[in-house]
């Protein structure tokens, strides 16, 4: 499967702009599909992609290449610890649309992929969007995927998905596998009985990186 748009993710991931802030910012919108460059909306509706649906949403992004153009304001998600903001999304939309273990197993998996968490969205039924951890629990903010095309849509799309995640009083209970490359030491990260923690564990079972 043509994996341009994930590999785009990656490479976002990599570069030396993004890690030296603490949010990559972008967004992902079909050119087919979505609503016209200059369009707008009164109010974005956020549609979690579920594990079951992955591959249609991989099938129609699968040409998209990403962009971090017009999203790069700050916002007061971006300063917050990233196990919190995982608590934050898991108690809005529920589990991941992928997580590390999703991804460990196929043929073209490395070590850069070591992801802990992505969540994928239809936004309005015609934007796809796409957020994801940069650092596991050691980082600050997200990182958003997405289609230069559709720049002057991608600040109100991400002003209220911060406004609805900073909108969550009671955050989720979750445990996600992490793997660090630079320290090449694996943590389960996860938030219950109102804790956050990050245990140092070896290789799961059936989890290994070459």
């Amino acid at each position: 499967m043509d994996r341009t748009f994930f590999d785009s993710v990656e490479g976002l991931l990599n570069s030396s702009f993004l890690k030296g802030i603490t949010a990559g910012v972008a967004f992902i919108l079909l050119s087919l599909t979505a609503l016209p460059a200059n369009a707008q909306f009164e109010a974005a509706e956020f549609e979690k992609i579920t594990k079951e649906n992955r591959a249609q949403f991989e099938r129609e992004t699968r040409n998209i290449s990403l962009t971090g153009q017009g999203l790069y304001e700050d916002t007061k998600l971006d300063d917050r610890q990233t196990n919190e903001i995982r608590a934050r999304l898991q108690a809005l939309f529920g589990d991941p649309t992928q997580t590390l273990e999703d991804l460990i197993n196929k043929d073209n998996f490395r070590p850069g992929k070591a992801i802990q968490f992505e969540y994928w969205f239809m936004v309005n039924d015609s934007i796809p969007l796409m957020v994801l951890d940069w650092n596991g629990p050691f980082g600050s903010g997200l990182t958003y995927g997405g289609a230069s095309k559709y720049i002057d849509l991608m600040p109100q799309i991400k002003r209220e998905f911060v406004e609805k995640l900073m909108s969550v009083e009671e955050l989720g209970e979750y445990k996600d596998y992490f793997y660090s490359p630079e320290k090449d030491q694996w943590y389960i990260v996860k938030y219950e009985d109102g804790k956050f923690r990050n245990e140092e564990i070896d290789s799961p079972a059936g989890m290994s990186i070459d």
